[in-house]
Parts: structure tokens; sequence; C-alpha cells
């Protein structure tokens, strides 16, 4: 798959998008909805559905329309009290986006998910194949990480926002694209609303230590993760196969813009051709059992020469594992190389770690092949 630089010519780009709207964008940084806001964003997920393309939309606001619902009270933070007003909060954010888009004679279909639901295959499976039939009937699936029992969101979990909810569901139903609508246009040079002469970056090929760096000095105070875990989500999604953008999701028409490959804010394109459904599911994360720490060798070898992973560079094994579960592959340091599906239990691998591969037999009495994960059961990160 060849990607070209976005540039507009009045034809979609894109035909399979999943379009996050973050709190901020949502409320027009206010304390509730913004009917008015929220308008727009529909009006334009319907422009787009009546041109033939398919549309996700991963949703932030419930917590916000739960304490606007609630009226003003001491203000809380303990757990219980903010999955209260999620849950009061997300009849009203549904209820918004079901009066919206029939205007738009377009039928949506609440959609809550939390890791346990993707943990394992039959899970991510299922839930793959609901939203597929979702876009088959022309129903736009409306998403939200389910606050009320899973705990990760609201408690500022890496994995449980929003936008790396987001990237998961892109990589789950193979879009082309993921658009995060933030109040924040990209990632820029430094906070742009404290710094002068902060400048946007319009283009990412590649996440590094310096792009990680500035995400972390990009923040928006008021929502979960800020831009830090945007480029997280960008990571997983542009890895699994899907071109990413960061725009301002205050700006006139700017989903219709990316969807006809306008880049008004930053471009983040695919680095992986997109990976069949087993490969995508072990890209997400959401199963990993263990992990397998491995010397300066092997890790070089499945980062430049995607190599299966053999015996003798392992160095630790960590966590407990039957074969066939998802493992995580990391270096020394802890960094993620690659996810895989385990050929041997831990246990096994505890006891033929830093061998030949042919001393396998001999050690455990039986043998499922040279590789502890093979190549083909692999996805380097």
């Amino acid at each position: 798959m060849t990607r070209n630089n976005p540039s507009s010519d009045g034809k979609l780009k894109y035909h399979r998008i999943v379009a996050k709207f973050g709190t901020n964008v949502l409320t027009a940084d206010s304390d509730q909805l913004d009917l008015r806001r929220m308008s727009s964003l529909v009006a334009q997920v319907a422009a787009l559905h009546a041109r033939g393309a398919e549309v996700l939309v991963v949703t932030s606001g419930a917590i916000a329309a739960g304490r606007h619902r609630l009226g003003p009270r001491k203000e809380r933070k303990d757990l219980p009290y903010r999955q209260v007003l999620a849950a009061v909060g997300q009849s009203d954010l549904m209820q918004t986006y079901q009066e919206l888009f029939a205007r738009h004679d377009i039928t949506v279909a609440q959609t809550l998910l939390t890791k346990g639901d993707l943990k394992d295959r039959v899970g991510y499976l299922n839930a793959r194949n609901t939203l597929l039939a979702m876009l088959n009937l022309r129903v736009v699936p409306i998403i939200n990480e389910n606050d009320v029992v899973a705990i990760d969101e609201i408690e500022g979990s890496k994995i449980g926002d929003n936008d790396n909810l987001s990237a998961v569901v892109a990589n789950l139903i193979d879009a082309d694209l993921l658009a995060l609508l933030t109040d924040i246009g990209g990632l820029y040079t430094s906070d742009p609303r404290t710094t002068d002469g902060a400048e946007l970056i319009p283009r990412v090929d590649r996440i590094d230590a310096k792009i990680e760096a500035l995400a972390g000095k990009t923040l928006s105070a008021a929502s979960v993760g800020g831009m830090a875990t945007k480029i997280q989500a960008a990571k997983l999604a542009t890895g699994g196969g899907a071109d990413m953008v960061i725009v301002d999701g205050k700006e006139p028409d700017v989903l219709l813009q990316v969807a006809e490959g306008a880049n008004p804010g930053t471009y983040f394109p695919a680095t992986a051709d997109r990976m069949e459904s087993r490969r995508r599911w072990m890209l997400a994360g959401l199963s990993v059992k263990g992990d397998i720490v491995v010397d300066e060798g092997a890790a070089r070898a499945l980062r430049e020469r995607k190599t299966s992973l053999l015996p003798a560079g392992v160095s630790e094994v960590r966590g407990m594992f039957k074969r066939g579960d998802a493992v995580a592959i990391v270096d020394a340091a802890g960094g993620r190389i690659a996810c895989g599906i385990a050929n041997y239990a831990a246990p096994e691998m505890d006891q033929i770690k830093g061998l030949r591969s042919d001393r396998i037999e001999g050690v455990l009495g039986h043998h499922y092949g040279s590789e502890l994960v093979h190549r083909d059961n692999l996805v380097v990160l």
C-alpha cells in the first residue's frame, strides 16, 4: 500500500473513517454539551455518509453531560461518583446523538466497550463482526468506553482513554483513517496556548523520543490524556495500517476536509500495510498475558530483520501464560518491541531460555518447534 501526502481534490480519499470527538470539542470548552457544535459534527458525518463513506464515532462527553444534569454541588472526585456521572450522562449524550442524526435520516447504535470485551480473540472478533454488520446496514456506531464498569478510563490509564480506544477501533474494523478532533489542532513544538511562537508540526513520519517529548509538553488539562495519549494512539493506528490526523474540531467542515485528503492539522501516515485479523488483534495488545525479555542481539534481529524469536535470545520470562496466548516481547529496559503468540507456555520458556533451539526437546521432553514466537505470529511495533 502506498500512501501519498494529503491533498484535497473534492473526492473522498478515505472510505472507512473512525472519528473521535473529544470532550472539549463537544462542550465547546463549557461545562455542558454544546448542541450547535455537536450539530455541526453530526452534519459532517452525515455528509460523508451520503457520499458512501463509512464513519464510526468514538465519543467522549458522558461525564461532562452527567455533571451538568446533576447540577451544581460540591465537587467530588471519588470513583463511584464519577461512575454515576458517566451513567447519568451517557443517556443524555446518546439521546442527543440520536436526535441530531435523525435529522439526517441516519440510524445510530450505542456501542459501549471495555478492555474485557476485547481481551481474547473470541471477544475481539465478536466486536469486529458486530461493528462491520452495523456498517453494512448503514448504521453509524457511537462508541464509548463503558465508564460505569471500566475504571481505567476514569482513573486515567493509558489504555482506557478514548484516544487509544479509537485507535483500537480503527484496527478492529480495518479503518482507512483515524481522525482525532480535539481542542488543539495538532502537535505543536510547545503548548500554543501558553507559548508564543509555538509552531504546528504538519506531518510526523516517525514517532521517536523527540516527538513523544513534544507531546508531553502539549497537554489538554480537561481531557484524560492530552496530547501524549494521542501519540500513543498514532503508534497503534499507523502500525495497524491506518493514516491518522489530529485536527481542530472547532474548524468548520474539518472532518470533510480530512476525508478528502486535506491536512489542516498534524498528519501521521500509516507505517505498515493492513494486517490480517489475527495480527491486528495481537497488535492491539489487549490480550497480552506476559512478557518475554530479550537481549540486545535478539531485539536488533526482531526490529531490523523481523525474525522469529528463538530461545537463545531470551533472558527472562515474566507472567503466567499458556501456549497460544498473546505475549509482549520487551528489551532489557522494558520497552515493548513486539507482540506475538507464544509457542510454549511460560514455565517451558523459563526452562529453555538462553539455550540453542536444538536443546529444546532434550530439556522439555517434547518439541513444538525451534521458535518461541514464530515470525508469522509476531507483530513488530
